[in-house]
This record gives structure tokens, sequence and C-alpha cells, in this order.
């Protein structure tokens, strides 16, 4: 089954508050209403924001107003599509089962499959969080605690609970989070240890589509970087953002002339083809871990294996020769 869109009928809603997650942070208040009200038509979504039904932090807000993490969204009575329970693949569910690596009465830690969008919408009918409350019946309140790319896999936090929600944004916004990536990228990576040290800003291009440039007016945005393998076709490295900003891994590689592998958006378009002829299956970016103190049992720390899709195509790029061994070579 395609995970397109069920036909929607019209109910009314109620006042509801809404507060800002990591994934949204910088995202402008307009497109945000777009992304959670699917239903409702943009002319309608103006028409709130001029006459201030919609209230950020109890304030008016104008529709270009860029959301921060944290932010309380005071969303009025709207009428908004609604769509019969999406039917989700069996498949993919018992997918999302066998990829769960920690459970407990408060949260839920999967390793995410690569492919797979976290949430509905943008013409999907499901997502990560719609087809895990399939699982079990008390998981209806699920929600992401953060969001990854839909290409990138990794360790994704969910909570049960709001109340395990607004600790874990609050833990967000205090820097008491910590992420390890593994990415793959192209070329050799010459620069070594080192921190990628350049403000991003987001752009929304026709229909909607968020593109993040490095901008001298941006956000500031870090990235530190420790090479663990580089070779002449593609490098291996760790990352470690110390701030959140979306894309922020993709953009900051691109930017040091090395985008990441099977990278669609920020990558060559050529070379990802050449490199996919020679098995490479989808983006090589992987949330290896993440460790956080949510404030009530202390720091926690998971980690995920990363995949066998991109561990068979680490191992090929691994069993080519090093710089060092083919200027060995050249010279016998």
């Amino acid at each position: 089954m395609s995970e397109k869109e069920n036909p929607p009928s019209a109910t009314r809603s109620q006042v509801s508050f809404r507060e800002v997650d990591a994934g949204s942070d910088g995202q402008r208040i307009d497109n945000y209403l777009q992304r959670e009200l699917p239903g409702v038509p943009k002319g309608r979504i103006y028409r709130m924001l001029r006459k201030g039904e919609v209230r950020v932090n109890k304030g008016r807000v104008k529709p270009a107003d860029r959301l921060k993490q944290g932010d309380t969204v005071r969303i009025p009575p709207v009428s908004v599509a609604t769509r019969d329970t999406p039917q989700v693949p069996r498949h993919l569910t018992e997918r999302l089962r066998d990829a769960v690596i920690f459970e407990d009465k408060t949260l839920v830690v999967i390793n995410k499959p690569g492919g797979i969008a976290v949430h509905g919408g943008s013409g999907l009918s499901f997502g990560v969080v719609e087809a895990m409350r399939t699982l079990q019946p008390d998981w209806q309140d699920l929600a992401l605690v953060h969001r990854l790319d839909r290409e990138t896999s990794g360790a994704l936090v969910l909570a049960k609970k709001r109340s395990t929600l607004r600790r874990l944004h609050e833990a967000f916004r205090e820097d008491r989070v910590s992420k390890v990536y593994k990415a793959m990228v192209d070329g050799y990576w010459p620069h070594g240890g080192t921190v990628i040290d350049a403000p991003l800003s987001v752009r929304e291009r026709r229909g909607g589509e968020r593109h993040v440039m490095v901008t001298a007016d941006g956000k500031p945005s870090r990235t530190r970087v420790e090479p663990l393998e580089c070779r002449r076709y593609a490098s291996l490295l760790m990352l470690y953002p110390e701030t959140g900003r979306t894309h922020q891994i993709r953009v900051h590689l691109a930017h040091m002339g090395h985008p990441i592998v099977g990278d669609e958006r920020y990558g060559e378009e050529a070379r990802n083809k050449e490199l996919a002829a020679e098995g490479l299956p989808r983006l090589f970016l992987h949330a290896q871990s993440i460790a956080f103190d949510d404030g009530v049992g202390g720091e926690q720390i998971f980690s995920a294996p990363l995949p066998s899709d991109l561990s068979q195509f680490e191992d090929a790029i691994l069993a080519k020769p090093t710089v060092s061994e083919e200027r060995r070579g050249r010279r016998r």
C-alpha cells in the first residue's frame, strides 16, 4: 500500500496550544500552521493571523515571524480536514517493532530506518508516529521529541506522555542533549578534526519546500567534525552538532566542499549516480546516539547500530586503499 493521503472530510476543531519543538525552530509561523492544519486553506490561515486569532506566547504575530523552540502557539477553532485512520502496511509496523531499542512507561526509542518520514504530511498519510501508534492501544499520545530527516536513519526518541515531552523539550532548550552522527562524505577529507562555524538561514522554495543556506546573517550554527577513515573516493566522519538547525550537518559538510554521499538536495547529482552504481543505497547519514538529562532520571544514553544497507557500503569503501597506500603503490 502506498503512503498517499486518504480523502479528507471536514470537522470543527477546538482551541489548542502547541509547543514548538526543535524541528520547527526557525520556521515561519504561516508555514508552521500550514503543516499543522493540512486541511485549512492558506487564505484562512492568513486571515487568522491578520485578525490575531493565532497567538505565540500570548502575543500577536505576523505571517513572516519565525518561531523558536519552546514557544507556545495558540491555534483557534477552525474547520480542518480529517482523514480515516491511515492503513499502515503490516510489514512497516513489524519493521518498526523490530527497530525499538528502548521502552519504558515514558519513552520509546527506535533505530529509525532510512526512507521513512517521522510523521505524516506533504502527501503522506502516515509516518513513524502514526505507524507506531498502531502497535499499542496506549500509544495514542505518542509524540516526537525531536526529528530526523526522512532519509536519515538512527536514534529517534518519542514521548508517551505530555509531561515527558515538556521535560525533554526543556532539556533541548537548556543544551542538556548531545547527539552523535556518522556520515560518509564525498572525496578525501583534508581538514582533520575541526569545528564548522557557519551561520545558517532557512529559505522557502516554491511550494513551501525548505532549503537551508550558509549566510552571514543566519543563525549561529556549529558542528564538530572528527574523521574516522579517509579515502580518495570518500571519507567517514563522526559529527557532533553543537546547535540544532534544520539540515545543519548536511549543509555544513556541503559548505566545506564535501557533501554527504547520496544527498539529493545538497549533494552533486552526477556523483550520487556514480556511487549508487557502486552500491550506495541512500543518504549516508546515521544518528548514532543521543544522550540527555531529563531532570528526573539522570543522564540517559541510547545508541543505534549502523543499519546493514549502510554498513555494507562502508565495508566496500574501506576496502579501497588509503591515499598513502596509493602513493606507496605508485612509487614501487
